[in-house]
């Protein structure tokens, strides 16, 4: 049953695909906890939403013991060694944003693999059954593929393995057909059988290898066998009264925990639909515009955080956003209720159970079918988070063999006094910190409906040109008919798109609320479901 919101005292989940929420059910059924729900899921988006992820993307996610305790798993690649700026062109001023060079080592198998060992209860091999299912017998195209396969279908016709897979009778796939992956089902089998390791330096990894090498991309085996996910200690900032957590660099997740501090010492409450809509849009641009210029991998840009977290910090940036001429113009009194957008291709998966397990998990190809590439013998649709290195040599985030690139996924969990109050996600590409930002508020209220919260209009500072500064508003038409009049006072092009548009991102939200009830809400943007025991 396609349900956008399901309760329960034993166990919830909610994830943007169907199948997935179907798998993580049954893993709990099976007698698993949340991390097993959660990777049975992811397994499966891997799998059914290709557009948007693959075994040969990258993954962030947040733990929560049942003790109260989080730990944080960045399962970010990093460039290849053999990837230079020589490589790249000299006379290029930025990276490409697909093709062979952009692909960096994939982290979702090896991160998978960790998470597991942490907390499942499942074999690791069942985990993957239900995805070599989908892939094997095939599964229908669902509406988000069926819209990113017309947007996508020069760059698919253009690369042999993924025409291969999703066209067929020299057609692409439409809504509704069947898509069979057997290739990918034999390389997921493989890693049910041998584990993450058979990838990272094994059989399936010389496979990946020999076809990519043969595409001009320079991952080398020893690339894929030097990757390990890093175990890392969540960041954590007081909002309100409630513990909000997220993944540190080279996870944006920072950002959330920067425009919340802003927002509040400037008295505002994020509602984007209210009078004070463009002083959150200057907010945004504000953080973004740093976020570009700064976020970097922490083992070469030591300290960011602490820095852009400080209480100077975050007063200097309210400041500006005060002194922004636009930002005023929206708040006379009764003018609001007069009358690139989130690029991205990212799902998330929330999971908690009674026991008080609970995983927020994001894995992504960055872009639609990541780097345009399909490698044929292993069925893996590669990403394209290369891209998001620069090639200014004075950046932090300026390419470097080894180094993990500016990273957009950021999972996030929320506690109050060590009690778990919410477990989030979203995708929306450098939009998520915004997304949070606009539903945390009101997801947090015991009062509203978490299904309507997820629903609500929404609209995203983002850019026209992938790379270039955020200075475009991306609306939804309720969102525009509200608040667009007065968002056009920041002096930036307010662009109106149809109502439920995922180009404003869809999230997964899970709260907990009175006595310990579990409740899992999906976005009605993607094509997912809730379930909840």
């Amino acid at each position: 049953m396609h349900r956008l919101v399901a309760g329960g005292t034993r166990y919830a989940i909610a994830t943007p695909h169907r199948a997935a929420t179907e798998a993580g059910r049954e893993a709990y059924e099976r007698g698993g906890n949340a991390v097993d729900a959660a990777l049975a899921a992811a397994a499966v988006l891997a799998v059914v939403y290709p557009h948007m992820c693959s075994i040969g993307g990258d993954l962030f996610a947040l733990l929560r013991y049942p003790t109260g305790e989080l730990l944080g798993f960045n399962g970010s690649g990093a460039a290849p060694r053999a990837l230079t700026r020589e490589l790249v062109g000299d006379s290029v001023p930025s990276m490409p944003l697909a093709g062979p060079l952009t692909v960096t080592v994939p982290g979702v198998v090896h991160a998978w693999g960790d998470l597991s060992s942490a907390g499942s209860r499942l074999p690791f091999s069942q985990l993957l059954e239900r995805a070599i299912d989908c892939a094997e017998a095939g599964c229908p195209v669902a509406g988000s593929l069926d819209k990113s396969l017309a947007d996508a279908s020069d760059a698919i016709l253009r690369d042999p393995g993924l025409s291969s897979v999703f066209v067929s009778n020299g057609r692409m796939l439409q809504a509704d057909d069947r898509l069979r992956q057997p290739r990918l089902a034999r390389t997921l089998r493989e890693i049910a059988s041998e584990g993450p390791r058979t990838l990272y330096g094994g059989p399936t990894g010389e496979r990946l290898v020999h076809g990519l090498r043969r595409l001009g991309c320079p991952v080398e085996l020893a690339d894929l066998a030097a990757h390990r996910t890093e175990r890392v200690e969540p960041i954590t900032s007081e909002w309100k009264g409630w513990e909000v957590s997220t993944t540190p660099p080279n996870s944006q997740g920072y950002v959330l925990l920067q425009l919340l501090a802003v927002l509040e010492r400037l008295d505002v409450t994020p509602d984007a639909l209210g009078p004070d809509a463009p002083l959150l849009a200057a907010v945004y641009r504000l953080t973004a515009g740093e976020r570009d210029h700064l976020l970097a991998d922490p083992r070469k840009s030591p300290g960011l955080v602490a820095d852009l977290l400080s209480d100077a910090h975050i007063s200097a940036l309210a400041e500006e956003a005060k002194r922004t001429p636009q930002s005023a113009c929206g708040r006379a009194k009764g003018e609001a209720n007069s009358s690139a957008p989130a690029s991205g291709d990212t799902v998330a998966v929330v999971a908690a159970d009674a026991e008080g397990w609970a995983v927020s998990l994001i894995q992504s190809v960055f872009h639609s079918f990541g780097a345009g590439i399909l490698e044929v013998e292993t069925g893996i649709v590669c990403h394209n988070r290369g891209a998001c290195f620069s090639l200014d040599p004075d950046s932090p985030n300026v390419l470097e063999a080894g180094k993990r690139p500016l990273h957009t996924l950021m999972p996030l969990l929320v506690q109050r006094q060590g009690h778990l109050a919410l477990v989030a996600g979203t995708m929306g590409g450098r939009a998520q910190p915004q997304i949070h930002a606009q539903l945390l508020a009101r997801a947090l209220r015991h009062d509203l409906p978490l299904e309507q919260t997820l629903a609500a209009p929404r609209w995203v500072v983002s850019s026209l040109d992938e790379g270039g500064p955020d200075s475009v508003i991306f609306a939804e038409k309720s969102a525009s008919d509200l608040v667009g009049p007065i968002l056009a006072s920041t002096g930036m092009e307010v662009v109106t798109l149809e109502d439920f548009d995922e180009d404003v991102g869809h999230a997964q939200y899970l709260r907990v609320g009175p006595e310990k009830r579990l409740t899992a809400a999906t976005d009605p943007r993607a094509d997912g479901s809730a379930a909840a025991g």
